[in-house]
């Protein structure tokens, strides 16, 4: 299944899907050095999203967000791609500055359509969602 996205932030990488309904803070949300969110009660708590397509509706918090997500990526555990609802400054920044692809408003609801662990590849380069 392909899906039509706005691109965010160029490149194109697969992994599996890692879903939360709820915002993502990396500045003490995220630990850059393990890839492992830490922040206390979040639906994605424990998990870590080094290699994952990280489906999120937005992200909240400090800008310096953006360079945590900088971090995660000279530490090898930054997700492989980003699925926004709809992309915020701190996220695409962070993005962008750390190469990992992303896109939002996708064309129909992701969240209707993948699951945890489902194999997807973001290409930012066209603005698409594939699914396998």
């Amino acid at each position: 299944m392909e899906i039509k996205a706005r691109s965010i932030a160029r490149g194109k990488a697969t992994g599996q899907a890692l879903i939360s309904h709820a915002a993502i803070g990396f500045l003490g949300g995220v630990d850059p050095a393990t890839g492992k969110v830490m922040e206390k009660g979040h639906p994605l708590e424990g998990k870590n999203i080094a290699g994952k397509v990280l489906v999120f509706p937005n992200g909240k918090g400090s800008t310096v967000g953006s360079y945590v997500m900088l971090q995660l990526a000279k530490n090898k555990k930054a997700p492989a791609a980003i699925i926004n609802v709809s992309a915020e400054p701190i996220i695409a920044v962070g993005a962008i500055i750390s190469h990992i692809p992303m896109v939002d408003k996708a064309e129909k609801d992701v969240y209707a359509i993948l699951k945890d662990g489902q194999k997807v590849t973001v290409d930012g380069d066209k603005g698409l969602i594939l699914i396998s």
